[in-house]
């Protein structure tokens, strides 16, 4: 089973409104073995709905977007990248992972549905923040000290990842998720439970 770890860019915050215009992915096999990136822009359809404080996360601008393809053509392309790293594994057998990563998914799922495409992926999904909120919770019940917030920069901090730019890279972000996810399951071992009586 594939886990991809994916991240996404859009022009603004209500899906079916805004759009998608950047999408970044890192895929691993089961093992969490690397297998490769992925990145592209996508050109929104919807031009009015680009906002500036979204421009303001992401630091993409129209102009920057002006070459890029459209996200009917984006999907094809995406899907025929993840089948082409896992020798054509069906994609229901791949995880979808991310940092608040039902956001993300709502936005690619709306996209399938817009463009009338059958949307290809399970339910299994892995979340960074979930995921993280339960390891925290544990280490400071345990006297660690742990970050006040989980937010993708706070939790990667912790483990000393950081971004390299200030504004948000949809292909970064993916991977600093998928960082801090391998270090968590790395930690693992050093978690013990106490048999209560």
């Amino acid at each position: 089973m594939a886990f991809l770890v994916m991240d996404i860019e859009m022009s603004g915050p209500d899906p079916g409104y805004n759009e998608i215009i950047q999408l970044g992915a890192e895929l691993f096999d089961d093992d969490w073995n690397a297998l490769g990136t992925y990145l592209t822009n996508v050109y929104p359809e919807n031009e009015e709905a680009f906002t500036a404080s979204a421009e303001e996360v992401h630091g993409l601008s129209l102009a920057d977007l002006e070459e890029a393809p459209m996200i009917y053509d984006v999907i094809p392309e995406f899907e025929k990248w993840i089948k082409s790293k896992t020798h054509g594994a069906p994609l229901h057998q791949t995880v979808i992972c991310g940092q608040s990563v039902i956001y993300d998914i709502n936005f690619l799922r709306f996209a399938y549905s817009n463009e009338k495409m059958k949307w290809p992926f399970s339910n299994k999904m892995l979340d960074l923040h979930t995921v993280s909120y339960l390891y925290f919770m544990i280490m400071e019940k345990n006297g660690q000290k742990v970050p006040r917030s989980l937010s993708l920069g706070a939790v990667s901090g912790f483990f000393g990842f950081g971004r390299e730019e200030e504004t948000h890279n949809a292909l970064e972000d993916a991977e600093l998720t998928a960082k801090c996810l391998k270090e968590i399951f790395g930690r693992l071992d050093d978690v013990r439970l106490e048999k209560r009586s």
